[in-house]
């Protein structure tokens, strides 16, 4: 009984939820009407009724700051999942106008001032609530129209107007962040839709600068940009706290992406899956059928191992909807790695198929990843290995560019379509490979289960590679990639120095390599992991430095300066959580330079260990470990 009224009551409350989204309200006419007339479009967003949110905005986006940041919004996310020309154009059109309208409404300043300066000679009372809510809409749409203008064209002016775009744009949420600090705001819901925004924006800055390579970090410090991990997730954070100001589910969003995708994807698989659980909890509780939240849960569950469970998740969120198809897409590619984690090579080769068919991002990955998996099903027939040679002859061919660069898996996908002929038709476990470059091997390692049989075929192939040497073209190559996997599976299984000895080994072939080149530094790094995973600090910072130093131009360098750099934070971190006896002095040439962490004091205010104001400099920026905004 208690469990039927429950559901009666979650009923009601849900139908009453839809009867409010369903009111034709009036023509918004100030500030708070437009925000929460957006807030109901955003419901409506993530309830899947893409549609419906898109022309609720529409008839407001020639006058209303928020509404015409709104649509444009849609029409972005519309154009990235499309990868359609016609649907980029549209999008870039609405955000122009976008930015039309929030300049319209922003402070008006001399030909020769600057917000930065009016805002840092304090008054900021004098602004009022529409001049500093334009200030922050005019910075998420200098930020969307900057990633257009990636996508749009492939010349470096493109890349050169869009870096212009973007800068400007974290500027205006220094900014915003300083006015955050300072002002007193008469209305609390215009704070929080106000705060909500401004955590959005310097957290998202701030944890994507963090995450970018060495290399690429020091160009943009040059330029003025700069960014701080820890203060990104915190105040992401804050943001997610307010869960019902207009942008509180956009950080829980955010957030929950870094720990179940990006964390994944680009670093070392070390996501607060516990958080990224925590914050979407509310996320399902008020959007139970929201194909975005469905498919996070099928991430966590996946993440956690538990693969059956992740498979079920992934196809409720394709049933939810079908009017984006695109989100789909999303399912689908984790759909594809479940069933692999399972060993399932024909379903995994049935969602890459899928995805070459609907999916516009890349066709040659697609393509190479079907015929992969193929290659793992046994027992071929003459029928399987004539489509094997048709898939590999195709790869070459729909090889495409993206903002004027190829796609580094793209190239890998090539290069190993091309060695897979060149070899009478034949590749070493391919799909290990592909799994393993997508750093997979994080999520089979947490279930033994799925672990087991893989180190099975793993050590078979190696006793065969060992007494067929001479039917292996580049039997090197072969034995040093199935050895950095046995090493994998062993670091997974708890067996430290087994896998060190697998990646010393490949280390050492590295001058008898003709192909795979990638594989010395990336055994290097699994060393620095391993080394990292033992407290063997040190080593860490030895393995790190020859993996960037030593080795250049090989297949996925940049997905591997990723880990590098991601590795360095770890460090740097357990550095400064305290030093152990193997921790020596790091000094200038640490991974990180100096590490020593500033120190945050009362009323919002940082300092550096001279004593010196690090929140508000002359120029406007903020010095907190160079990052962006006020903790």
């Amino acid at each position: 009984m208690a469990t039927s009224a429950t559901k009666n009551d979650s009923d009601t409350e849900e139908a009453f939820e839809d009867a409010v989204e369903n009111i034709q309200i009036s023509k918004p006419e100030d500030l708070n009407s437009c925000i929460q007339d957006c807030h109901v479009a955003l419901k409506l967003f993530l309830n899947n009724r893409f549609t419906e949110a898109k022309n609720r905005m529409e008839p407001c986006i020639d006058w209303s700051m928020y509404h015409a940041l709104g649509y444009g919004t849609i029409m972005y996310i519309q154009a990235v999942m499309t990868f359609d020309m016609n649907d980029i154009e549209a999008a870039i059109q609405a955000i122009k106008k976008s930015l039309v309208v929030c300049n319209k409404q922003r402070r008006k300043i001399s030909m020769f001032g600057s917000f930065s300066r009016e805002a840092s000679k304090g008054n900021y009372t004098e602004l009022t609530d529409e001049e500093i809510h334009a200030e922050l809409c005019y910075a998420e749409c200098l930020l969307i129209r900057a990633l257009l203008t990636f996508i749009q064209d492939e010349n470096l002016i493109s890349f050169v107007k869009g870096g212009l775009k973007i800068r400007e744009c974290y500027k205006v949420y220094k900014d915003c962040a300083k006015l955050l600090a300072n002002r007193k705001f008469e209305s609390e819901n215009q704070k929080t839709h106000f705060e909500s925004g401004v955590k959005m924006g310097v957290g998202s800055f701030n944890l994507m600068i963090s995450l970018l390579p060495g290399k690429i970090l020091k160009l943009l410090e040059f330029v003025g940009f700069s960014g701080n991990k820890q203060l990104g997730l915190r105040e992401l954070e804050h943001g997610s706290v307010q869960f019902f100001s207009l942008r509180g589910p956009l950080c829980s969003i955010i957030l929950i992406a870094y720990h179940t995708v990006v964390s994944y994807v680009l670093g070392l698989a070390d996501g607060d899956i516990e958080m990224a659980d925590k914050l979407l909890q509310p996320c399902l509780e008020h959007y139970p059928k929201g194909a975005l939240f469905l498919f996070f849960a099928g991430r966590v569950e996946e993440i956690k191992g538990n693969i059956n469970q992740a498979i079920d998740k992934f196809e409720e969120s394709i049933e939810s909807q079908q009017e984006w198809r695109q989100f789909h897409h999303l399912c689908y590619w984790e759909l594809m790695w479940c069933h692999c984690f399972k060993g399932d090579w024909l379903m995994g080769m049935k969602y890459a198929e899928i995805l070459c068919k609907e999916s516009r991002w890349s066709k040659a990955t697609y393509t190479y990843q079907k015929a992969a998996f193929l290659m793992m099903c046994e027992n071929q027939t003459e029928d399987s290995k004539e489509h094997l040679i048709y898939l590999m002859g195709e790869v070459p061919r729909l090889k495409q560019r993206i903002a004027g660069k190829s796609i580094p898996i793209e190239k890998f996908a090539v290069f190993k379509a091309k060695r897979y002929a060149e070899q009478n038709g034949y590749l070493t476990l391919p799909a290990l490979e592909l799994i393993y470059t997508w750093n997979g091997f994080n999520i089979i390692g947490t279930r033994q289960d799925l672990l087991e049989p893989i180190m099975v075929t793993v050590e078979t192939t190696i006793s065969n590679i060992l007494q067929n040497k001479e039917s292996y073209m580049n039997y090197i190559d072969d034995y040093c990639l199935v050895l950095l996997l046995k090493g994998v599976c062993q670091k997974f299984r708890g067996q430290f120095l087994q896998a060190e000895q697998c990646f010393l080994e490949v280390i050492e072939n590295e001058k008898k390599i003709k192909y795979d080149t990638f594989l010395p530094p990336y055994a290097t790094v699994e060393l620095a992991i391993l080394c990292l995973e033992q407290r063997r600090l040190q080593h860490v910072k030895m393995y790190l430095e020859k993996a960037k130093k030593n080795y250049k131009g090989y297949l996925l360098e940049s997905r591997l300066h990723f880990r590098i750099h991601a590795t360095r934070l770890s460090l740097s971190q357990l550095v400064e959580e305290g030093p152990n006896s193997d921790v020596l002095n790091l000094g200038e040439n640490s991974p990180e330079g100096d590490i020593t962490p500033d120190t945050p004091v009362k009323d919002g205010t940082w300092y550096d260990n001279t004593g010196d104001d690090l929140t508000n400099t002359d120029d406007g920026t903020n010095k907190t470990n160079g990052a962006m905004g006020v903790s």
